[in-house]
């Protein structure tokens, strides 16, 4: 079936190939002999060629008795990590205080570390860790222009625990250390 991104049979083949979640929503891959269909970036197993027909609408492809991949998930609108996502980010913000490895991050969620840091990475364009720092930094800015702790007091507080770590990722973040964001805020 031909798309309305202009793409042929064969360039659509090769986006499957390649895993390519740039065209996801573009067009669907239906498998004739399993009926069902797939995002372009799924990542089950790729079926023969000649069992394969294009849809650039989900309507059309539901229509046609396909039914969605368990996997890829191509009837939901956003990503198949969302809730994995929102789990990640809502242990980081309850427990950004305490000493967390992404070992620790992963066994909460259930998956192994790697794919948790590449699937974070690939929905959020940074590592659990760097996410885990911004908060910690947030958290930081917020307590340096609202009271008069003492530095050290503060990088304790919000789960730094190294001094040096902490000034230096404030400066990262910021573009400043904490004294000079103190003083230019209060």
């Amino acid at each position: 079936m031909k798309s309305t991104i202009n793409l042929t049979f064969d360039e659509m083949w090769d986006k499957i190939m390649a895993c390519d979640h740039t065209y996801d929503g573009q067009f669907y891959t239906a498998v004739k002999t399993t009926k069902i269909y797939c995002r372009p970036s799924c990542k089950s197993r790729k079926p023969k060629k000649v069992n394969v027909d294009f849809y650039d609408d989900i309507y059309k492809v539901e229509l046609a008795g396909f039914r969605a991949c368990k996997r890829c998930q191509p009837e939901v609108e956003h990503s198949p990590h969302t809730q994995l996502i929102k789990n990640v980010t809502t242990l980081l913000l309850k427990e950004y205080k305490q000493k967390l490895t992404l070992q620790d991050i992963a066994n909460n969620v259930g998956i192994s570390p790697y794919h948790l840091e590449r699937i974070f990475k690939q929905e959020t364009a940074e590592t659990p860790r760097r996410y885990l720092e911004k908060i910690r930094i947030d958290k930081a800015t917020h307590l340096l222009k609202s009271t008069d702790r003492t530095m050290l007091a503060i990088c304790y507080d919000v789960g730094f625990h190294s001094p040096s770590n902490f000034y230096k990722v404030f400066r990262r973040i910021n573009t400043c250390s904490p004294t000079e964001y103190r003083n230019m805020h209060s």
